[in-house]
């Protein structure tokens, strides 16, 4: 009995020894070798998406300002932006849009002015938003000029009793999205073309 039982016990440690010896080398091989085991670590994420700095504004191009302004109004023709024709100067580069309307509903308006303004702290139901483009070219020289763009930005709240259309801090977005359609017609470079990344 004495010896069936001593052998029953150093069973059960070896067993015991082995399991932990097992976790041990996995533990090893785990943090030497990352999640696939061989060696190399995978970046997930990391690098995967490039954020563009926004572009500078005013923004200098090469181009004669007449010129200019008629790639200005195709940008605009293109995003069916409309030209106030009475608050605009075409002659002296300046350029003003209508008020564009880029969300409609309660849905999804309050996370389309997000991207376009800076939102101030409160619990108003943003029903609608709009932005108006005023972009100026400034010459330089006879070749050179300065584009400026400037976005108005209103988003509508209602609280049930009246809706009124407020004037909000820009984020910026709408003026870039407009100088990288103006920049990419001009120079015939793609601004946000994908790029690829390297694998890890």
């Amino acid at each position: 009995m004495l010896t069936l039982f001593c052998s029953i016990a150093f069973a059960q440690k070896g067993i015991d020894i082995q399991t932990q010896t097992i976790k041990q080398e996995g533990n090893k091989t785990n943090q030497s070798s990352g999640a696939n085991g061989s060696g190399r670590s995978y970046s997930w994420g990391k690098d995967k998406t490039k954020v563009r700095e926004p572009l500078a504004n005013p923004y200098k191009m090469n181009s004669r300002r007449d010129v200019l302004v008629e790639n200005i109004l195709d940008v605009l023709k293109g995003k069916k932006l409309i030209v106030n024709e009475s608050a605009s100067r075409l002659k002296d580069g300046i350029v003003v849009t209508e008020p564009f309307v880029f969300a409609k509903g309660a849905v999804i308006t309050r996370n389309e002015l997000n991207r376009y303004a800076v939102l101030p702290f409160s619990d108003a139901s943003w029903t609608r938003g709009r932005y108006t483009l005023t972009i100026e070219v400034q010459s330089i020289d006879g070749m050179q000029n300065n584009v400026s763009v400037t976005a108005k930005i209103e988003g509508r709240s209602e609280n049930g009793l009246i809706s009124e259309w407020t004037t909000l801090q820009s984020s910026g977005s709408a003026e870039d999205e407009f100088l990288v359609k103006l920049v990419e017609l001009v120079t015939g470079t793609l601004i946000d073309a994908p790029q690829e990344t390297e694998q890890q």
